[in-house]
């Protein structure tokens, strides 16, 4: 790949702080921090960002997530141990980054089991904000820091 824009020499630090205060309102949502990252982590596969996967893999693991759920994660639906609020947050992120028209009522009715309405706008808040920053990091990938990425270094303070 071709060298792309240095967005950390273009003025992106301004744009990204804004980005950021996704992650800092997300920081006070009701959702478990660790459910949020799993949602982070399956939406930067599906996106492909090496970065992001490179970052929330060392984030779960600092809160527990163990190798088996990080190896079946792409297959989730067929894997036991993904608990039912799990699964309903990570169908709903699926529907969200692979939007095709409006979600559907199921993964919408299934998700609303499993959280309340507040819970949900975060969760929706969350996916935006995830896919935003993998749009970013695949548009002026920064392939050098990729395996870099400490644990807690975004962390919301």
């Amino acid at each position: 790949m071709k060298p792309r824009i240095n967005v950390a020499e273009k003025g992106m630090p301004a744009i990204m702080k804004s980005m950021y205060g996704m992650g800092a309102y997300l920081a006070t949502s009701p959702v478990k921090k660790s459910l949020l990252e799993l949602v982070y982590y399956r939406v930067s596969q599906i996106n492909g960002c090496a970065y992001c996967l490179d970052m929330h893999t060392k984030d779960l693991r600092e809160l527990g997530e163990t190798e088996q759920r990080f190896y079946v994660l792409p297959a989730w639906r067929e894997a036991p141990f993904y608990t039912d609020g799990e699964r309903a947050a990570l169908a709903w992120a699926e529907a969200l980054t692979k939007l095709n028209g409006a979600v559907s009522d199921e993964i919408y009715e299934a998700a609303l089991r499993q959280f309340s309405e507040q819970e949900l706008i975060d969760l929706t808040l969350a996916v935006i904000a995830i896919n935003g920053f993998n749009r970013v990091n695949l548009a002026f990938p920064n392939i050098e820091a990729v395996g870099t990425y400490k644990p807690g270094v975004h962390a919301v303070k």
